[in-house]
């Protein structure tokens, strides 16, 4: 049997599960084999505030305009690793996409990321662009708030509506393959099997 290396991006703006989802891709047998115990698989994101030191700050999304080098630096940086590590599985949640959304929304600069896919698309890098209905946004910011350490990001869902507008075109304009997957009914076995389908139907799931 050919080696189970898929890697994944996921790409959605808040409450579209996309950190569950990478737990439970990064579990599941099709993905990554039968598991008789457990080990550490990297799931791993931009979204890691790793610039500053105090919760919530910055990093490769939302970093500042002094600090751009670094984040393209880090971008690079996470490129060669993949490259020398091409036989291994990446499930990676937000990454390039979600750092275009923000600084074209908040800063107005349009990053260009063409460099970056073109390393990661021979590496059989995919997207899985995580949505949700509109109308669905407030039911699961009641769930969101059960357990958020920082309820008030969750105050005015609008961006979060916004941000999902300018994700799906983003990721339309992608070279990389892209699966649209809508989580609004909060099924996350049935939405894991999905990518599973997808990446076997694909050629995904190994590399030649």
């Amino acid at each position: 049997m050919p080696k189970l290396c898929p890697k994944v991006i996921l790409e959605g703006t808040r409450l579209t599960h996309k950190t569950d989802l990478a737990f439970a891709l990064n579990e599941h047998p099709r993905l990554v084999g039968e598991r008789k115990y457990r080990y550490h698989s990297p799931v791993i994101s931009a979204e890691w505030c790793g610039f500053t030191n105090h919760p919530w700050g910055r990093g490769l999304v939302n970093f500042n305009p002094e600090e751009q080098e670094r984040a393209l630096e880090t971008y690079a940086t996470w490129a060669r690793l993949f490259e020398l590590l091409p036989f291994y599985s990446w499930i990676v949640d937000r990454f390039h996409l979600s750092t275009f959304s923000f600084q074209l929304g908040q800063r107005g600069v349009e990053m260009d990321f063409g460099w970056l896919e073109e390393r990661l698309l021979p590496l059989g890098f995919r997207l899985v662009l995580c949505t949700r209905a509109p109308e669905d946004f407030p039911r699961a910011r009641e769930a969101r708030l059960r357990v958020s350490g920082n309820p008030a990001q969750y105050d005015d869902l609008q961006p979060f509506l916004q941000e999902q507008e300018l994700l799906r075109r983003l990721a339309r304009k992608s070279r990389l393959p892209l699966l649209e997957l809508d989580l609004s009914d909060d099924d996350l076995p049935r939405a894991a099997d999905r990518v599973a389908d997808w990446l076997e139907a694909t050629g995904g799931l190994h590399l030649p």
